[in-house]
């Protein structure tokens, strides 16, 4: 069973950073590719970035591109999702997710690939 949880998540000004974490457990995090998505009040869950395993390939929507960083500990079984020079329309609750057996280890995009999901941490970018 594929656990994730994301933390830090808050309200911080416009122009500033966060940096979320997803916690992984069930699984070896070495072995899957991890996705992060945000899902802003009235509106689809989006895709924001993805890392493959070992880090070889990351990808970001260009919303996003140049401001956010994805990275990994795995020691630690941790993934990270670096963002600065926020902005309001950042604001949304955060995912991260594991993709689907049969691909996990690739850097994906779309939600239709990933099975398991944490329950996500809130971003508020606002003056």
């Amino acid at each position: 069973q594929l656990q994730l949880v994301e933390s830090g998540g808050g309200l911080v000004q416009p122009g500033g950073s966060l940096r979320l974490s997803c916690a992984v457990s069930g699984f070896t995090l070495d072995s899957y590719g991890i996705g992060w998505f945000r899902q802003a009040p009235g509106k689809e869950r989006e895709w924001v970035s993805c890392m493959s395993t070992g880090g070889s390939s990351t990808n970001y929507a260009d919303s996003v591109k140049g401001r956010f960083t994805i990275s990994r500990d795995n020691a630690k079984n941790t993934v990270y999702l670096q963002m600065n020079s926020l902005k309001p329309e950042d604001t949304a609750v955060y995912y991260c997710a594991g993709p689907v057996d049969q691909l996990r280890r690739l850097c994906l995009t779309s939600v239709e690939l990933f099975r398991s999901w944490g329950q996500g941490t809130q971003v508020t970018v606002s003056s």
